[in-house]
Parts: C-alpha cells; sequence; structure tokens
C-alpha cells in the first residue's frame, strides 16, 4: 500500500493543497498519495483542477475557493482497496445487532509537477522495464513448426491418388466404467 510519507514538509518547499473525492491533501512533487477511486487507467496521467493553496518557499496563494490556472500533475500508479474496517452496535437483551464493514477502492497518484514546476521523471526506467505481472500467467500457445507444415503438405501430395480410398479415424475408445457387482 502506498502512503505518503509521516514527516512534515519543509516549508520553503513547492507544495500545494488540493482536493480529490472531497478529501484535502497537501502535496509536492514526488510524493505519493491514496485518493478516492478515479476513472483512470494505470500508467495514464491526470489532471487535479482544485488547488486551493499554492507555495513555493517564496510566496503562498490562497485560492478563493481555488487558485485560478494552476493544475497539479499526477500519474496513476494503481488501484487498490484499503484496509477493511467495520463497526459493531449491540445491545444486550434488546436484539439489537447490527454490522457493518467494507472496504474502500482507492487510487495510489504518484505527484509529477505542481503548476508545471515538478521532478525530472525518469523515463529511461519507465521505457526499459516492463511491470511484470502478479500473480500466475498462461503459458504461450503451441506453435506449429514451419517443418511439420512441409511435411504434412508433402504427405497430402502423395496422398491424392489413394485419396479416393476414404480413411477413417479410429473409432474413440468409451469411457471405462465399473460395473457394480450384485450380492445375493
Amino acid at each position: 500500500m502506498v502512503q505518503s510519507p509521516a514527516v512534515p514538509k519543509p516549508d520553503s518547499s513547492l507544495s500545494a493543497v488540493i482536493v480529490s473525492g472531497g478529501k484535502q491533501y497537501r502535496v509536492a512533487p514526488g510524493d505519493r498519495i491514496l485518493v478516492d477511486r478515479l476513472v483512470a487507467e494505470p500508467g495514464a496521467s491526470v489532471k487535479l483542477g482544485r488547488v486551493l493553496l499554492f507555495s513555493d518557499g517564496k510566496e503562498i496563494k490562497v485560492g478563493a475557493p481555488a487558485v485560478d490556472g494552476l493544475d497539479v500533475d499526477a500519474k496513476v500508479i494503481a488501484h487498490e482497496r484499503g484496509p477493511r474496517l467495520e463497526s459493531i452496535r449491540y445491545k444486550s437483551k434488546k436484539r439489537v445487532r447490527v454490522h457493518r464493514g467494507g472496504r474502500a477502492h482507492l487510487t495510489a497518484l504518484e505527484i509529477i509537477a505542481i503548476g508545471g514546476v515538478g521532478i525530472e521523471t525518469e523515463e529511461k526506467e519507465e521505457t526499459g522495464q516492463a511491470a511484470k505481472p502478479k500473480g500466475r500467467t498462461k503459458a504461450a500457445p503451441r506453435k506449429k513448426t514451419a517443418a511439420k507444415a512441409e511435411v504434412a503438405k508433402a504427405e497430402a501430395a502423395q496422398a491424392e491418388p489413394a485419396a479416393e480410398a476414404k480413411t477413417e479415424a479410429p473409432p474413440k475408445k468409451a469411457t471405462r466404467r465399473t460395473a457394480k457387482k450384485e450380492t445375493k
């Protein structure tokens, strides 16, 4: 699970407060955060337009309600599910038992740039290494070799005169069934 660091950000760094899913996040370039599920494929880039506050270390811009003309660029890392949360209400001798629970659907984001200013992305790693899928993968389908195909064509050419006498495939074997023994 991707979480933002617990260490507070220094006030002199580039940062912004954004809104996503009704919640506010303080972000800086290079941060990884978990937000409510967004409709985007992993690897796609997303623009978060609601920036409430922007700080570049020298000056602070506060929006009313949002800073105009400022976007935060983020890259979707993965879609995850949050921890299991449960709530139970129980009253003894009153027949009151309510159990509610579930897991939140989340999206992991990596902040690339704030207002066009951000960290340099390492494109070498992204293009050079393909992400390996998790879990078991299907085996590649077997391909017929060209040599087998040529042999089959040669046999078919020789068998054309004999094609008049149709050859049938041998009948399939019946499945073996065990007979029940009768007892007297």
